[in-house]
């Protein structure tokens, strides 16, 4: 999820890629109320609804590990 504020680079992550990519407005203020922190993938299931949140900036995806846990997250979300 990305912050009021930052859209300016959302042309450049999104470019060449397929992953939902959700951009907050001040309108909803979604940040704040789902207590988002900076570098939170949130997972959602089906519904829309936080399935998990896994920080990137805890868990670096370049351990083996860490993106197993994220992929098996993802993968659960999706099969429920």
């Amino acid at each position: 999820m990305n912050g009021v504020g930052y859209e300016s680079g959302n042309s450049s992550i999104t470019a060449g890629r397929s992953l939902p990519w959700l951009q907050d407005v001040a309108e909803q203020e979604v940040w704040a109320s789902w207590s988002v922190t900076y570098r939170d993938v949130v997972i959602l299931d089906r519904e829309g609804n936080v399935h998990d949140v896994y920080n990137l900036t805890e868990h670096d995806l370049s351990i083996v590990s860490n993106y197993e846990t994220l992929k098996e997250m993802l993968l659960e979300a999706a099969a429920e």
